[in-house]
């Protein structure tokens, strides 16, 4: 069997970038600048010990990140709890009387399981400038804003 020629780590395709703009809190840079370090790091790592396709891996990560840098625009913390906006932490009731409370980021460090979303989602969009008391149509549910933080 013939191999292929030319390296088969060129056709790595590149992470995908979001078409949106890259808002990020002052822990979603510090997660990027902490991103860039690790990958930089597993860059030398697969060098050292030539392995092309960790090498190939790694370059594309921090190709990534190096880019979300470039691009993100920190949004300070704002002390307005009037209404929510990106970084507020919202408290939602839902019709079934559930409560879930979660804070609104960047896209990189959006992690629901961890109580944040992002600023693009839809629940984070139905949310966006309204006050405390609002209810909102988010997806399927309607529900009702408890407390901004």
């Amino acid at each position: 069997m013939k191999e292929p020629d030319g390296d088969i780590f060129d056709d790595i395709v590149d992470r995908p970038i979001s078409p949106h703009r890259n808002l990020v809190t002052p822990q979603g840079l510090a997660q990027i600048e902490r991103e860039i370090e690790h990958h930089h790091a597993l860059m030398v790592q697969a060098q050292e010990a030539a392995d092309r396709s960790a090498l190939a891996r790694a370059q594309r990560d921090l190709r990534y990140w190096q880019a979300r840098r470039a691009s993100a625009e920190l949004v300070p913390q704002m002390d307005d709890q009037s209404k929510v906006h990106f970084g507020s932490r919202v408290t939602i009731r839902y019709e079934d009387g559930r409560v879930k409370q979660f804070r609104i980021v960047g896209e990189d460090e959006a992690d629901p399981a961890q109580g944040t979303i992002s600023y693009v989602s839809p629940m984070a969009r139905a949310l966006t400038s309204r006050i405390a008391g609002d209810i909102v149509e988010a997806g399927k549910a309607a529900v009702e804003i408890i407390r901004i933080e």
